[in-house]
């Protein structure tokens, strides 16, 4: 898990790796923004905007000192800081937390109609082979406490590798490429309602069995679901595997 948690935010940030485990020291930010400040408190120079990877070099009290993807180095409230990420194995039917390259918890889950294929448009009662669980890299759009399946974490499919390829098919508009491009430069929600599809989430409901009926989203059980919420914000990474 090292390698994939380092391939998250390594490819964002151009920051080189020098032990085995030191994916642990990597974190993001995860508010809209944060200061990173001279000292504790004292002295804010410079804005962290969501997800931009940090490097831990020390704790003092509730602030972490940490060195950027620029190589300014000071001090951020570490509550401001996360290093939680998801990952959902279609094949195993489950899903994993984990803290760095640290496995946290897994939980089963229940899948799309079509379990075994990638998600590339929008499904329906006449077509529910389209109902599948997309595979990739996302992230969590946003958080819906009071969903019709409990409470949902809404994922940012479709993707800009989605768009870029529902351009080329002719399934969608340069308008609603754009669109979805500009949104995930910005973490924000993309469009849902294009011929891709959308609403992709990981909501409650789930029955534990690992059986197929969602239209494409992971379900949890909700105590499940219930334990992950507070550990989870809009930002977190998801790997969706085959």
């Amino acid at each position: 898990m090292i390698a994939i948690w380092m391939g998250f935010l390594l490819v964002w940030s151009g920051l080189q790796a020098t032990t085995p485990d030191s994916g642990q020291a990597l974190y993001y930010v995860a508010v809209e923004q944060t200061l990173l400040h001279a000292r504790p408190g004292e002295g804010a120079y410079l804005l962290l905007r969501r997800r931009e990877p940090v490097r831990l070099l020390e704790r003092v009290g509730t602030w972490w000192r940490v060195r950027t993807q620029d190589g300014a180095e000071g001090y951020v409230v570490a509550r401001d800081l996360s290093n939680v990420w998801l990952r959902v194995s279609k094949r195993l039917r489950r899903l994993f937390v984990y803290r760095g390259t640290r496995l946290v918890r897994s939980f089963p889950v229940d899948l799309g109609t079509n379990p075994f294929s990638d998600k590339r448009r929008r499904g329906s009662i006449a077509n529910p082979d389209d109902w599948r669980t997309p595979e990739g890299v996302f992230y969590v759009a946003a958080k819906n406490a009071r969903s019709q399946y409990y409470k949902a974490l809404v994922l940012n499919y479709p993707t800009a590798d989605d768009a870029l390829r529902g351009l080329r098919e002719g399934l969608i508009s340069e308008a609603e490429y754009r669109a979805i491009v500009e949104a995930e430069a910005h973490f924000r929600m993309p469009p849902m309602h294009t011929a891709l599809g959308g609403w992709i989430e990981i909501h409650g409901d789930g029955t534990g069995q690992q059986v197929t009926w969602t239209q494409g989203c992971v379900a949890l059980r909700n105590e499940d679901l219930d334990a992950i919420w507070p550990l989870v914000v809009v930002g977190t990474p998801v790997l969706i595997e085959p």
